[in-house]
């Protein structure tokens, strides 16, 4: 080798060294990162790189856990590089931290202009957070964390500084392909009573999270303790900074919370670097800032979703019909502010409590106790409003009262300011109460008489005779006033909407009568159950749905919109679902390509939610016992909604257990202490949910049998396969993509939880539901589940022969003595 061929063999090993010393977790002046190469931490979680998001050829310098998947923070994020132009990252010569082109022009830099060292040096640290540092004195220049993208991830500070007003904002992508400057942003608001708002181009907010109390965000139910355990709010004195910051429980355990091109909240969780649970955190009208406008209250369990306050009407009445509801409400009559004496009757204004509310917006918070709360509000005139949190302590209000949401669970009460007339409008209906309840009490006495009577007189006639569903009804002292409760169809109306009950508008048909789509005048589809005339045991049935579900409003219940009384014609009106019921996709081999895994887990979560209500959020306590996959309904979003009620238990409020000698439901999604000894309690639907569980992640009904001799269930099929570690053979191939695996085995998991033989054993649904949403992160393991065998299931038919034949999956069981 010559000497000329020697020193340029040399001259490329040493820039060969500089590229590769960016292998470590610092860049120095002269080294640099080219890519495709990386700079890595030191525990080797975190990258900095350049990527290309999905469907995009496009290039950044970014930063990301474990893969390019999971990036959370981007530099030049508006200035991309084309994938012809290689990039580079290295020290400038005035210091800073730069990203070049292949042209040499810089594309981005950390662009600071004083206090900073020209002997600089970056380092990627084990948190994630990209810092540059000044070599002589060793502190921090520039961090990435002080300037963060779309991510939160631990030791981040998010908040802003009360001094000088600067926030850190953290922005949503363009676009899942596009790392730019988002239309949506979120920024710690409110230091003295801090809480997380969501902007809409950076000036319109879209949602508020209501303040924090040292443990929640108040106004976010969905944020449970558990789920929030590790965030805090912090304080920094010397700094005048309050922010949001979160501590990992341990090593083992990371998150992310990132803001989607959608505005929505996602958070991941990984465990021992392995992801358990990805979420979003869906929103729905009420959620919307100031959906209702001032004075007004949004909650999804009513409808219409909007009213005014008490001692409030709405502003603008033709538009309120109209259900444009920003206008909001006006006070029906002034408050009066102070004592006032009319002879010998002295009025002052008082307050009206709202329970389960997120607290309007611009409070202001006092150090005072709940009773001197009271006493400081009463005491101003300007005062509206007041609420006390033992996390917060004394809130109140001046001004418009904006963005109210009432809640089925959680938020606080809140005390409104109205004036006397109020207050003695509100003594009267107590007053009317106090007469109309022993007055209700011996009427409801009587009428429950006369019902046990004609209970046991309709009882011993024969099947073809039965009463009309108006005659069951008016004399069940549960529904007095049918009329103010639920709307009567006509029966013309319900035959021309239904072109007089054609089979080409049949959807289904039952044990009790046929389901059938119909049109009302006003294009409003309808779904109609009309009841068999014959049925006896049917009408019974039908009178128990009515009765339960006509109580019940939520968006994960199927919604009975009427009833239709003639004679012998007694039907049941629905609101339509163009997607019909589950089973008829799920098990369609063409259809169930539809149901993609986040389909089908957004079906999951529905059906939890759904039963959660039911079990602990209702004004009543049901017990659905007939769930199953053709009685999940889907509409044309396919949002899950639970149907058929006919079979419902309604429990006392202490009640947690019952027997019964009439067993109903469909084999296979009963439990063995149900199905064999008739007791009911919410374990039984816990476990038709886990049935539920592996016929939506499988595709396979619980009717199909497996293994060489055709022995075993699906139960036992998943449980064998639990055992082996073989859970990809369970996953239907239609979802079986390695980016949801995690999430897959996650929920069969669970299912196999709510499987367990022993009902004490199975979690309830307000845990099934935490599990889900990855609130509880670490699962106890499932013991053996019911009924994996074929033989096991045959035998409770065959118990059950003597009374009624029956199929495994098709139909309801609805005359069998509990033993």
């Amino acid at each position: 080798m010559d000497f000329t061929s020697l020193i340029l063999a040399l001259v490329i090993v040493c820039c060969f060294c500089q590229c590769l010393s960016s292998g470590n977790d610092t860049i120095t002046p002269g080294q640099f990162i080219r890519d495709p190469h990386t700079l890595t931490s030191a525990n080797s979680a975190f990258k900095l790189g350049f990527f290309s998001p999905q469907n995009s050829s496009n290039r950044y310098l970014g930063i990301w856990y474990l893969s390019d998947s999971n990036v959370i923070w981007v530099a030049n994020r508006n200035q991309p590089l084309k994938k012809s132009s290689s990039g580079t990252v290295q020290i400038s010569e005035d210091g800073n931290l730069v990203v070049l082109d292949s042209n040499k022009r810089a594309v981005w830099s950390t662009n600071l202009t004083h206090n900073i060292a020209t002997n600089s040096t970056a380092k990627l640290l084990e948190t994630g957070n990209l810092v540059l540092l000044d070599d002589a004195s060793g502190q921090t220049t520039w961090e990435s964390f002080r300037h963060p993208c779309h991510a939160l991830v631990p030791k981040m500070k998010f908040g802003s500084n009360q001094k000088t007003g600067e926030k850190i904002r953290i922005t949503s992508w363009r676009s899942a392909s596009d790392p730019s400057v988002g239309y949506y942003s979120t920024t710690l608001e409110h230091p003295n009573t801090p809480e997380m708002f969501f902007w809409l181009n950076e000036t319109r907010p879209y949602h508020r999270s209501g303040p924090w109390n040292s443990q929640i965000f108040i106004g976010s139910t969905e944020m449970s303790p558990g789920y929030l355990s590790g965030w805090n709010i912090m304080n920094d004195v010397d700094d005048e900074t309050v922010y949001l910051s979160y501590t990992l429980p341990n090593q083992s355990y990371f998150g992310i919370m990132t803001l989607n091109p959608h505005g929505q909240i996602v958070c991941s969780w990984w465990f021992n670097e392995k992801l358990v649970k990805r979420m979003v955190m869906q929103r729905t009208s009420c959620d919307l800032y100031g959906y209702c406008g001032a004075f007004g209250s949004c909650s999804m369990q009513d409808s219409p979703i909007c009213s005014c306050l008490n001692g409030y009407k709405p502003k603008n009445v033709e538009e309120w019909n109209r259900k444009n509801w920003t206008s909001g409400c006006v006070r029906s009559e002034p408050l009066q502010c102070g004592e006032h004496t009319n002879g010998s009757k002295v009025s002052k204004d008082g307050f009206l409590r709202l329970e389960n509310i997120k607290v309007p917006d611009f409070v202001r918070r006092l150090d005072y106790l709940k009773d001197e709360c009271r006493a400081q509000c009463l005491e101003s005139c300007s005062c509206v409003a007041y609420a006390y949190d033992s996390g917060i302590g004394c809130m109140v209000w001046s001004g418009d009262l904006i963005d109210i949401q009432k809640f089925a669970s959680g938020g606080v009460d809140l005390y409104i300011r109205v004036p006397p007339s109020e207050l003695e409008k509100l003594a009267d209906k107590r007053k009317h109460r106090k007469f109309i309840i022993p007055v209700g009490v011996t009427i409801g006495t009587i009428t429950l008489v006369g019902c046990v009577y004609l209970s046991w007189k309709w009882t011993t006639k024969p099947t073809g005779n039965v009463y009309s569903l108006r005659q069951r009804m008016n004399r069940d002292h549960n529904e007095v006033k049918l009329h103010d409760q639920l709307p009567l169809f006509s029966f013309e109306e319900l035959v021309n909407a239904t072109n007089n009950f054609h089979s080409a508008n049949e959807l289904g048909k039952g044990g009790f009568g046929s389901v059938y789509k119909g049109q009302l005048k006003d294009g409003h589809e309808i779904a109609v159950k009309r009841l068999s005339k014959t049925s006896g045991q049917g009408l019974e049935e039908c009178m128990n749905e009515v009765l339960v579900i006509s109580k019940l409003q939520h968006r994960n219940l199927v919604r009975l919109l009427g009833c239709c009384i003639k004679k012998k014609e007694n039907m049941l009106v629905y609101e339509y679902m163009p997607n019909k019921s589950l089973d008829v996709i799920l098990f369609d081999p063409v259809k169930k390509k539809d149901l993609d895994w986040p389909k089908r887990f957004n079906i999951i979560e529905g059906i939890s939610r759904g039963l959660l209500y039911l079990h602990r959020d209702s004004r009543l306590k049901i017990i659905h016992r007939d769930l199953k996959v053709s009685n999940i309904l889907l509409d044309g979003e396919l949002n899950p909604k639970i149907s058929d009620f006919g079979m419902a238990r309604i429990f006392g409020g202490n009640d947690i257990q019952t027997n019964t000698r009439r067993v109903v439901g469909t084999f296979g999604y009963m439990p063995p202490e149900y199905a064999f000894r008739g007791l009911v309690s919410e374990k039984l639907d816990v476990f038709s949910f886990g049935v539920l569980l592996l016929e939506i992640i499988s595709g396979r009904k619980i009717s199909s049998y497996y293994d060489h001799d055709q022995s075993m269930s699906l139960l036992g099929f998943a449980w064998k396969l639990w055992n082996e570690k073989d859970i990809q053979s369970v996953i239907d191939p239609e979802i079986s993509n390695p980016n949801h695996v995690n999430d897959i085995e996650r929920c069969i998991h669970i299912g196999l939880l709510c499987l367990q033989n022993l009902a004490t054993e199975r979690p309830i649904m307000a845990t099934v539901v935490s599990m889900l949403n990855s609130e509880i992160v670490n699962l106890p393991r499932p013991s053996h589940p019911a009924f994996v065998d074929r033989q096991i299931v045959s035998s409770a038919e065959s118990s059950r022969q003597n009374h009624r034949t029956q199929s495994i999956n098709n139909v309801t069981v609805t005359d069998m003595q509990g033993r």
